[in-house]
């Protein structure tokens, strides 16, 4: 049995994401790096499907094509992040 769980002092386990969710500094970077992740990827996927797709095996050119989908996907989740992170910062003041 893990620590902790199932005594009457901790009755259940403490989420590691919460105090990032409730810190919109930490909110804030995190997002700022999802958002360069996502413009990363997608510049790897388009490259990689649309540039260089000749000298690619038909798996890797299939990636490049997923990444063309989650590059901006994750630029999309992070954009919002930041401004739920900008919104905690308004709040505050």
């Amino acid at each position: 049995m893990r620590q902790g769980a199932g005594t009457l002092s901790q009755p259940y386990e403490v989420n590691p994401m919460r105090p990032l969710l409730h810190d919109p500094l930490r909110l804030l970077q995190l997002a700022n790096l999802l958002m360069i992740t996502g413009v990363l990827l997608l510049l790897l996927g388009v490259a990689g499907a649309y540039l260089y797709d000749a000298r690619l095996t038909l798996g890797q050119v299939v990636l490049c094509h997923a990444l063309v989908i989650l590059g901006p996907t994750g630029l999309k989740i992070g954009y919002v992040m930041r401004l739920l992170a900008q919104r905690q910062f308004a709040l505050a003041a």
